[in-house]
């Protein structure tokens, strides 16, 4: 199996995708809001999708967007063929698709939205954490996306502060300071000094040490 970031080479799979896309929303009766072909072809001819494919046939897909001027990136539209699924597929989509969003836009906050929780789980072993909507872009753009969803109704109600779905954030900074965190503890001062103690006594027990051949003394009595 392949798992490539998309180009022109990969528009051919577009309306499998979509269909599935939209079949696999009705089944479940929640999310992904449909996307129209020329949108999807947009995304894959630009490099701003992942495709995984097998001789040939498609197997998984998802793509990026960008929010509020490129200081947000969504991961969205994940999506496995029925055939390949339960294979650990989907995770490795995510992980391709996280990559290609860091690379790049290094310094936007990536969320997402998903009533799945395999996609939760992914998310959250990738640095996401679950967090409420205020907290996500906030372009008006980006939520009148969620207008195909079969929950916007209920969006809407709730004054879009919450829904079906799980909101979920990953911030570069958070990453970045981990990183700091490891790389300034302080390094253990008593490695050197353990070490030199334990040569001293491994040297004092092989001097001491008798040979196989050597007769022990014994007192008199």
């Amino acid at each position: 199996m392949e798992i490539e970031i998309s180009s022109c080479e990969h528009l051919m799979y577009v309306s499998e995708i979509q269909q599935e896309m939209y079949d696999s929303a009705q089944r479940r009766g929640t999310g992904i809001a449909k996307r129209s072909i020329e949108y999807l072809s947009k995304k894959i001819s630009e490099g701003n999708a992942v495709v995984a494919t097998e001789n040939g046939e498609w197997v998984g897909f998802c793509y990026i967007e960008t929010w509020s001027h490129g200081k947000f990136v969504a991961n969205s539209g994940l999506i496995v063929s029925p055939k390949f699924r339960n294979g650990g597929v989907a995770t490795q989509i995510k992980q391709k698709v996280f990559q290609l969003s860091r690379d790049k836009y290094p310094d936007a906050k990536v969320f997402g939205l998903t009533t799945g929780l395999a996609v939760m789980k992914i998310n959250s072993d990738l640095g996401y954490k679950p967090v409420i909507y205020s907290e996500l872009t906030q372009d008006e753009e980006f939520w009148n996306g969620c207008k195909n969803c079969v929950n916007y109704e209920i969006l809407m109600m709730k004054e879009r502060k919450n829904c079906l779905c799980t909101a979920m954030l990953f911030v570069p900074e958070n990453d970045k300071k981990k990183e700091e965190v490891v790389n300034n503890l302080p390094e253990n001062k008593y490695d050197g000094m353990i070490q030199k103690d334990f040569d001293k006594f491994h040297v004092t027990i092989n001097k001491n040490k008798k040979s196989p051949d050597e007769k022990e003394s014994h007192l008199s009595v």
